[in-house]
């Protein structure tokens, strides 16, 4: 096996003696989960996990192989169902090699050579290669999901850290059995609620660190951390001081009710005694340096230059906003051409990787209608229009952003800028608007009294353009006759809705029509006008030129 062959001479560099050996050790019992076959071993690995203390030969993980697949569902065809033999026991004596399995002592019973032959070779699993599997498992499963803080846990551990800190402070001290039952359980509790907002940390980071987010993903994440994020840090900004001033009250009684606690309960500890090179890893809150990581993750002690992780948290937290800020202003500026095209690259990569070379080249013209062309520049100003026979050697330049010049980066930098604030702004088109639908109010009303003497009274200059704009619309509303290319104006109308009005122009020979304003006089030829409400009669349209609305000169 090729790939099995490197792995096989990178192993043979490795320390023969001292700390170092006993650290390569540990760390080649991951390489079976990058080598080329690295699905194979896993399910090999799988199925020595579902065991415990117990020793299987090639025939019995052929079996289990066959049984589950190759990786524990009920299909078969799996990755490690495939495996013969021989193949098999080259994969066993490589996880022995690496240390995730070991070789069984048990003695092999047969009825015949053969099966002795098969089954001499037994291998059980090592604690090293157990937990390594395990992890790898726990990372296959949820790496990427989002885990939920365990908020609550966060409440029992400041009523165990009182009830401890009550133990310790009691008169003849704690009992050792509920002192170390408290303990464990407050922990666990703890490990639980550190682990979760470590996780959810990072999956923060993960997708604040994106800038292809579109709108329902942002609105999504924008909920989770205005809610979400902000509920968790004001609950350990809360009980972080309690938590605190818990810790400092049992403080000074930790080595006497941690030693009371090891007086009556030696547990598998009594080990490192009697086998000075075996290490024993004790329940936690057993060692003074697991209260120490509790008191470090909640006060300020100096040991850590970036502070308590209270403190973390909520650096954390300010910088999660500033990111979602960063893509809020993102999102808004892609109207002018900035925004991310992420997932549309990927896509035309993902083209480009499965074309042949003609599809590839036919692929660049439509993407970016470059042709012969090798480099790509930056999008040009969407304002600028530049035809398409212009030369590159003479057309405009694009000033490229000095963060993409020189670290080929479109990433922002530095704190993100405020919002502008455009109330004032729109105050004034408001205003504005208002003005002028006073403006066209008070015009309809002076239109309404003047109608039937226009050549009479001079209009300001509002009522002059509105009725301007009524005469524009009825006569271009008006037909040509069919014979001798005359206008039918007779009944010509205009109005408006929204102001109530409606003009209307009758065709009348030898009479003209004066309109007065103080921009000046215009004279209509053979034109009657007649402006009246649309709440009155609606009969103008038929009634004849000499009644109501009737002005002429």
């Amino acid at each position: 096996m090729e790939g099995d062959e490197l792995y096989e001479e990178a192993n043979e560099d490795r320390p023969d003696r001292g700390r170092d050996s006993e650290l390569w050790q540990r760390l080649s019992a991951y390489t079976y989960l990058s080598a080329p076959e690295r699905l194979e071993y896993v399910a090999v690995m799988r199925v020595f996990c579902g065991t415990l203390l117990a020793d299987l030969a090639v025939p019995d993980v052929l079996a289990r192989l066959a049984r589950a697949g190759g990786q524990g569902s009920p299909e078969p065809g799996g990755p490690g169902a495939g495996l013969d033999a021989e193949t098999l026991t080259d994969r066993l004596e490589r996880l022995v090699k690496w240390g995730n399995l070991l070789r069984s002592t048990h003695s092999v019973t047969a009825t015949s050579i053969a099966e002795y032959q098969r089954s001499r070779s037994r291998y059980q699993l090592s604690k090293l290669g157990e937990r390594v599997q395990r992890e790898a498992d726990e990372v296959l499963a949820g790496a990427d999901a989002a885990r939920e803080v365990s908020s609550e846990l966060l409440t029992l551990v400041d009523r165990g850290l009182r009830e401890v800190a009550a133990m310790a402070g009691a008169a003849g001290g704690a009992d050792p059995q509920q002192a170390l039952e408290r303990i464990s359980t407050l922990f666990v509790q703890f490990a639980e609620f550190a682990e979760s907002v470590r996780d959810f940390y990072a999956y923060l980071g993960q997708v604040l660190a994106r800038y292809d987010l579109d709108g329902a993903e942002y609105q999504g994440f924008k909920e989770l951390l205005l809610d979400y994020v902000e509920a968790i840090t004001e609950d350990i900004s809360f009980r972080a001081p309690r938590i605190a001033a818990h810790l400092d009250a049992v403080w000074p009684h930790l080595p006497d009710l941690l030693a009371r606690i090891d007086t009556h309960t030696v547990g598998i500890g009594a080990l490192a005694d009697g086998l000075p090179e075996t290490r024993v890893q004790r329940s936690r809150g057993r060692d003074l340096a697991d209260w120490e990581g509790m008191r470090d993750w909640f006060t300020d002690t100096g040991v850590h230059e970036q502070g308590s992780q209270v403190d973390q948290l909520r650096d954390a937290t300010l910088r999660a906003l500033q990111a979602l800020l960063a893509n809020a202003k993102r999102m808004l500026r892609s109207a002018s051409g900035e925004m991310s095209r992420r997932k549309d690259l990927l896509r035309l990569a993902a083209w480009f990787d499965a074309a042949e070379p003609e599809e590839a080249h036919d692929i660049a013209v439509a993407a970016f209608g470059l042709y012969g062309a090798r480099h790509l520049g930056v999008e040009p100003d969407p304002d600028r229009s530049v035809p398409a026979y212009v030369s590159w050697w003479t057309g405009p330049v694009v000033d490229v952003p000095v963060a993409l010049r020189e670290r080929g980066s479109r990433a922002p930098r530095g704190r993100a800028a405020a919002a502008e604030d455009h109330s004032e702004q729109k105050r004034r088109l408001v205003e504005q608007a208002r003005r002028q639908a006073e403006e066209r109010r008070a015009a309809a009303d002076e239109l309404l009294s003047a109608s039937g003497r226009f050549d009479q009274v001079r209009l300001g200059a509002p009522g002059m353009r509105l009725l301007l704009e009524l005469l524009t619309i009825a006569l271009g509303d008006a037909r040509l006759r069919g014979d001798d290319e005359d206008f039918l104006l007779d009944g010509a109308q205009s109005r408006d809705e929204d102001l109530g009005v409606r003009l209307t122009a009758w065709r009348t020979l030898g009479r003209h029509t004066v309109l007065r304003s103080v921009d000046g006089d215009l004279t209509v030829d053979d034109l009657t006008l007649a402006v009246e409400s649309l709440a009155g009669a609606d009969a103008v349209r038929d009634a004849p030129p000499h009644r109501s609305g009737e002005a002429s000169a």
